[in-house]
């Protein structure tokens, strides 16, 4: 008996009256390519101008949305990673003295308008003990994360992220981009 041949009669059998097939011709291959083809200029060019533009400003404003929000594919390389993302929960659930550093340099513009020469003075003393607080909140904030992210991550993969927290830390809030994830005092685990 050969092997391929059912014994016995339990194999299914097509009823008769069923089209076998796909119900109709192959396409020829001249066919096919006329189908596919497309003239390389569109009919109508301010038309197809205009829908382009209209989907690459929605694949644009699909990014800004998505970096704002921290979707790691729409991050610019220098913000993607766990480790930075750490960074940012951390610098975004704390107070620092950067914060009040660009407010502070808008009231010494305005003091320079006042003709007391005195008062113009004394606010450039306050900015630069401002400018020396945050040189000093900048390297606290960078070896207290450099000690967190070795805890979290392992010694060995702990990337320099201190210019990053620092540049972060500077910003104001509200402008801050990624915008923050985090409320003050809710620091990441």
């Amino acid at each position: 008996m050969p092997k391929n041949t059912p014994t016995d009669d339990t194999t299914p059998h097509a009823p008769e009256d069923e089209t076998v097939g796909k119900g109709h011709a192959t396409p020829s291959r001249k066919e096919q390519e006329a189908a596919r083809k497309r003239p390389l200029v569109p009919d109508d060019r301010k038309a197809a101008q205009k829908a382009s533009r209209a989907q690459l400003n929605a694949q644009r404003d699909r990014a800004r949305t998505g970096m704002e929000r921290g979707e790691e594919r729409y991050l610019p390389v220098r913000d993607k990673g766990p480790q930075k993302r750490y960074v940012r929960d951390y610098v975004d659930a704390r107070w620092s003295v950067g914060e009040i550093l660009l407010p502070l340099m808008v009231l010494v513009i305005l003091t320079y308008f006042i003709p007391n020469e005195f008062v113009a003075v004394y606010a450039l003393i306050a900015v630069w003990g401002v400018i020396v607080l945050v040189v000093i909140d900048c390297l606290v904030l960078g070896r207290q994360l450099r000690r967190k992210l070795a805890e979290k991550f392992g010694a060995d993969k702990v990337e320099k992220v201190t210019w990053y927290a620092a540049m972060r830390a500077v910003q104001l809030r509200p402008l801050r981009l990624p915008k923050p994830q985090v409320k003050r005092g809710q620091f990441p685990v």
